[in-house]
């Protein structure tokens, strides 16, 4: 009798052990089940956001090629303005010049009441703006011809060479 209580004790033990086991395995496949809904959601998404992440790739691609097109036709003007600047320092380099010498000029002429007595060491000369007028002013005063045709040289010299400069620009 032993022999059939413990049988029965063991198969009761072992129905148990099924039914708790049962009931384990019915939670951990709703578990699963659920994941897998999960996972399914979250691939449907994922397709969703490519979609649009695509989308989005492409009009970024169409507003940089548009940029890059009005960029080239904005080229030429950016030129311009270029060269615009250039002429402008250009003739503000020409008319600090022609200023420049016209006061040496005024400055150099003696007036009326002083014509007769200024001698040319007694006049006053602006100092040299530019480094060719500092070369004529060193030549001026090295080879100095009292008489009035040697000074007059100079001054075709100095105009030759600012239509030279003016010329290779």
């Amino acid at each position: 009798m032993i022999y059939q209580l413990s049988v029965a004790l063991i198969a009761v033990a072992f129905a148990v052990l099924v039914f708790f086991l049962i009931r384990t395995l019915k939670s951990a496949q709703s578990s699963l089940d659920n994941v897998s809904q999960t996972l399914q959601e979250v691939q449907k998404t994922i397709d969703e956001l490519s979609y649009e992440v695509k989308q989005t790739v492409r009009h970024a691609n169409d507003i940089t090629a548009d940029v890059q097109h009005k960029m080239k036709k904005i080229d030429p003007v950016m030129e311009s303005v270029e060269n615009l600047g250039e002429v402008l320092s250009e003739v503000t380099a020409a008319a600090k010049q022609v200023s420049t010498t016209l006061m040496t000029r005024f400055q150099n002429r003696p007036s009326k009441a002083e014509a007769g007595k200024t001698s040319e060491s007694n006049q006053v000369t602006a100092p040299p703006a530019t480094p060719a007028e500092r070369t004529v002013q060193s030549y001026e005063a090295t080879y100095q011809d009292k008489t009035k045709g040697g000074k007059n040289w100079m001054n075709y010299i100095d105009l030759a060479a600012n239509v030279w400069q003016r010329m290779r620009k």
